[in-house]
């Protein structure tokens, strides 16, 4: 067969990563209702730092939960902006898949602070997405620019932010304590997870390339 699977994959990446926003969008919505209404303990939902081996679906439950709906509704926006800007750019499945792999390592990722001793919220999520679209910007000519821009923006929010540093810190504007460090984690999680698939995508390619002449 000479066919390419290149255009399918084409067609599927935009899906694929617009549906893996929008999961993170509506399970989100469900777990804000189920707390809201009392359907759910938040104790079981959100991670509990070093003593996470006791609940270990927190890893993937709690960037779910919210507490303040305008906080929330704030990481629902920007996954949704980050879906429609998959779009735009010639996102594939494996991005979808590394997010997705981000979802409980950015988590995980925050024992490397012991004082941090609770998480939850969407904001691992939004910087892993961003990092991978930058990522995936970066891979290609035609975008390679608007990766620079991506990446340098998001890269200068963690330096002012200082996460590794000042790991939680109070944000008068939304009222609550912000783990600045998942803002770091997630970033590192997306793009390693983004670039790990790229780089196992390329190897495989090469692998199953057919030999001169063969059909």
């Amino acid at each position: 067969m000479t066919g390419s699977p290149e255009p399918l994959r084409n067609r599927l990446g935009p899906r694929a990563w617009a549906l893996s926003c929008t999961l993170f969008i509506t399970t989100s919505i469900v777990v804000w209702v189920a707390l809201a209404s009392g359907l759910a303990a938040p104790w079981l939902l959100t991670w509990p730092g070093e003593l996470w081996l006791a609940v270990p679906w927190t890893l993937w439950t709690a960037p779910l939960v919210h507490f303040v709906l305008p906080h929330a509704l704030a990481h629902w926006l920007a996954l949704a902006a980050l879906a429609a800007a998959g779009t735009l750019l010639p996102v594939q499945p494996r991005d979808a898949l590394a997010l997705l792999l981000a979802w409980p390592l950015s988590t995980a990722a925050l024992l490397l602070w012991p004082q941090i001793d609770g998480y939850y919220g969407l904001a691992s999520i939004a910087h892993a997405a961003t990092a991978i679209l930058a990522v995936r910007a970066f891979a290609h000519a035609e975008t390679y620019r608007l990766g620079q821009l991506v990446g340098t923006a998001l890269l200068l929010k963690l330096a002012l932010e200082r996460g590794w540093e000042i790991p939680v810190g109070f944000e008068s504007s939304w009222g609550t304590n912000i783990v600045f460090a998942a803002h770091l984690t997630g970033t590192a999680a997306g793009a390693a997870s983004a670039l790990a698939l790229e780089a196992f995508s390329a190897c495989s390619g090469k692998r199953i390339e057919p030999r001169s002449g063969q059909a």
